[in-house]
């Protein structure tokens, strides 16, 4: 993980792939935020939709090295980026891709597609659900629960909201995990 937020900083010099600057508020508003989902994570395979700089997929595939993991981003920058912190962390269970989630069409599906950032639920939903295998789910890192209040798309359902705690932060946060409804 150190390594990992040295690069970080090496790379945000150049790339401004986070606003947050230095390693100790690196590891306070990212590593220990993206670590938060880890309990919600199913399955053997998890894609990252929008991972910018490895948040959450890049932080969570260091600490859980029994999944197989896709960090899926639009910004070449980021993707290159993605790729050289894997390449030199020695992540062979991980991979980065460069495109867009709508293009995206894995088959089989991921047992578990979260972000962090990347679009209210609903929208979500929307744009990656088509990459959710049929037991799997998605898992929405939020700010406020409010905003899993807004209906999702037909044949979704919020199997739950809750909050989690990061050690040091007093921000609101919260985590929403999504999955079809039975038929």
């Amino acid at each position: 993980m150190v390594q990992y937020l040295h690069l970080l900083e090496r790379w945000n010099r150049v790339h401004n792939l986070t606003a947050v600057k230095g390693a100790g508020p690196m590891l306070d508003r990212h590593v220990l935020d993206s670590l938060s989902v880890l309990p919600w994570l199913h399955g053997p395979r998890v894609l990252d939709v929008g991972s910018g700089a490895g948040l959450p997929g890049l932080v969570l595939a260091l600490a859980d090295r029994g999944r197989e993991y896709l960090l899926l981003d639009a910004a070449a920058k980021r993707v290159r980026f993605l790729r050289a912190a894997i390449a030199e962390l020695g992540l062979g269970h991980v991979a980065a891709l460069h495109g867009r989630v709508e293009d995206l069409h894995p088959d089989p599906g991921f047992a578990t597609v979260v972000s962090r950032a990347f679009a209210a639920p609903p929208a979500f939903v929307r744009r990656a659900g088509h990459c959710v295998a049929p037991e799997g789910r998605m898992v929405a890192m939020l700010g406020q629960a409010a905003a899993a209040e807004a209906a999702l798309p037909a044949g979704w359902r919020y199997r739950s909201v809750a909050p989690v705690r990061i050690p040091g932060s007093t921000a609101s946060r919260h985590i929403a995990v999504i999955e079809r409804e039975s038929a």
